[in-house]
């Protein structure tokens, strides 16, 4: 019989992953403490570590990242808006030949 798939919230993974910096007890008596497989504690570290030095990115790049995705999402949903049309007049006139 197969394990059941623990899903953890992200606030727990947060908490796991800054006891794994912090150090102050091992890898081992995390896994021990928490029931989560030593790769998937360094795995949730390491994400950790690479996020963090966008908290200190400033605001004004941040928005303009936030508006040049939205104007990308607004550009594939026009795009998609428009093959929609062309599928839907293509059915139409394919219709009509037959």
């Amino acid at each position: 019989m197969t394990a059941k798939r623990k899903r953890r919230s992200p606030q727990i993974k947060a908490k796991i992953a800054l006891e794994a910096i912090k150090q102050q007890k091992t890898v081992s008596e995390i896994t021990a403490q928490y029931g989560v497989h030593a790769t998937q504690v360094n795995t949730w570290k390491k994400q950790v570590l690479e996020m963090i030095p966008e908290a200190f990115t400033g605001s004004v790049k941040r928005k303009r990242m936030e508006q040049e995705q939205q104007d990308l999402i607004d550009r594939l949903y026009r795009q998609v808006g428009e093959l929609v049309v062309e599928r839907d007049w293509l059915k139409k006139k394919y219709k009509a030949g037959l």
